[in-house]
């Protein structure tokens, strides 16, 4: 599965603990990556300093649904329920 244009769920939802260009402390959930940019499309998206995190995230019939706010709810539910 492909991501959907112009969603950008994955970007802002989860945390990233990680630090990536210009966020050096990782992104809190909720908040949006500063390399989302203004398409919501990846600006490391297949570069070596996008965290192991965001590669390893793969969208999923399940996961993306058939809207982004289908995603970020999704999203949202997944970071509550494996919050320490």
């Amino acid at each position: 599965m492909n991501c959907r244009a112009g969603c950008g769920a994955c970007c802002i939802a989860p945390s990233i603990t990680s630090p990536l260009p210009g966020m050096p402390q990782g992104k809190p959930a909720g908040v949006r990556c500063e390399q989302l940019d203004e398409d919501n499309s990846c600006n490391v998206f297949g570069k070596p300093e996008r965290p192991a995190f965001c590669a390893g995230l793969q969208p999923s019939a399940e996961m993306c649904g058939a809207s982004r706010e289908h995603a970020l709810a999704w999203l949202t539910r997944l970071e509550q329920a494996t919050r320490p």
